[in-house]
């Protein structure tokens, strides 16, 4: 799978209320890992505890991950809080909304770390004692 502009917020410990980012993830072959911000987040195939649809496979944190919504409301309707976005999609971003400009009072910039694909692969490939 190609890579996408994505909205991701982490649920554990904050239901509707997380930290959350929109930039490029990258997948698995599968389709069912993605990567993203220096982290793997694998598909959990079902809702979890606190609505998370994917966990960190190093923390076991949810998160929800999801596409962009053209009317650009990704946060759930009960949740809030800035949005935190990489300065390198704000671009390709607004070309996906309804919007001319980004609103700094829901956004702020920031800058997503790439993620080592390779050592998540060791991670979930190693033999069990």
């Amino acid at each position: 799978m190609k890579p996408e502009l994505k909205y991701i917020e982490l649920k554990s410990g904050f239901g509707d209320y997380g930290p959350a980012w929109i930039g490029i993830a990258e997948f698995s072959k599968s389709g069912r890992t993605v990567y993203f911000n220096g982290k793997a987040l694998k598909n959990t195939n079902a809702m979890g505890i606190e609505g998370g649809n994917h966990y960190d496979i190093e923390t076991g944190e949810e998160y929800w991950v999801s596409g962009i919504k053209k009317n650009g409301a990704d946060r759930h309707w009960a949740g809030g809080g800035k949005i935190m976005i990489d300065r390198n999609v704000i671009e390709q971003y607004l070309n996906l909304v309804d919007f001319n400009t980004l609103d700094k009072k829901h956004f702020t910039l920031v800058d997503i770390l790439p993620t080592d694909k390779q050592k998540f692969s060791v991670l979930e490939n190693q033999k069990l004692n």
